[in-house]
């Protein structure tokens, strides 16, 4: 479908996988990529599995357009916080299958979706803006105060702390923790148990549970555009 993300649909599943460098770079163009691969996938009554390469999910944003100047990139954050949204309110699940570091906005795909799977490793998970010197987005800290366990909230948003995923898990941005060589298999075994779910019911639960929340990242978009702006 993409050089950026590929599209494998089989059985009912639709496999995403993010390529676009060693650090799987969120920009514009992967943006519009994904959201193509999710209306293939609704169009396919699909559940959806989000992988990237080995070792990385995704190191955040790419740096290259959030420095090319102000407009760029209050483009990309907001067009990266309507994805978060649209991945909230998708009518089929959504799986995250991490296949190592994810960070910054690849630590917001993670809280963007129904099930994450991570891998056991040297891997580092988290929100690290305020390391970098970022003031972190209202939709940055609305996703995190609704997905994140408060325990682990204030230490990852406000002093940028990194987890090992097996405290990511405790946190709440990884629901299971595995073996790398396992990730797939076990991906694609949530899936298939998924797939029983009935999906109109699974939708409008979906959106019961979450209309507070989708209702505060509506807000939060608009806030983000004029404070950062």
């Amino acid at each position: 479908m993409s050089e950026l993300i590929s599209y494998q649909l089989e059985d009912g599943i639709a496999t995403l996988t993010l390529a676009n460098g060693k650090v799987n770079a969120i920009s514009p163009a992967v943006i519009e990529a994904f959201n193509q691969a999710l209306d293939r996938a609704e169009q396919d009554r699909a559940v959806v599995i989000l992988t990237g390469q080995p070792g990385i999910l995704s190191g955040g944003y790419d740096l290259k357009v959030m420095t090319s100047g102000p407009e760029n990139a209050v483009a990309l954050v907001a067009a990266g916080s309507t994805l978060a949204r649209r991945m909230l309110a998708h009518p089929f699940p959504i799986i995250v299958a991490c296949s190592g570091h994810a960070v910054a906005k690849g630590a917001f795909l993670l809280l963007s979706a129904d099930y994450r799977i991570g891998v056991d490793g040297p891997f580092q998970i988290g929100l690290n803006e305020v390391a970098i010197g970022m003031t972190m987005h209202h939709v940055g800290i609305e996703l995190a105060r609704d997905r994140l366990r408060k325990s682990a909230f204030n230490r990852s948003v406000i002093n940028a702390e990194m987890f090992n995923p097996q405290d990511a898990a405790a946190a709440g941005f990884l629901d299971k923790v595995v073996a790398p060589e396992a990730l797939l298999d076990t991906a694609l075994a949530a899936a298939q148990q998924l797939k029983k779910l009935n999906m109109t019911a699974h939708r409008n639960t979906k959106l019961k549970v979450r209309r507070q929340l989708l209702e505060t990242l509506d807000q939060a978009i608009e806030q983000d555009k004029k404070h950062l702006a």
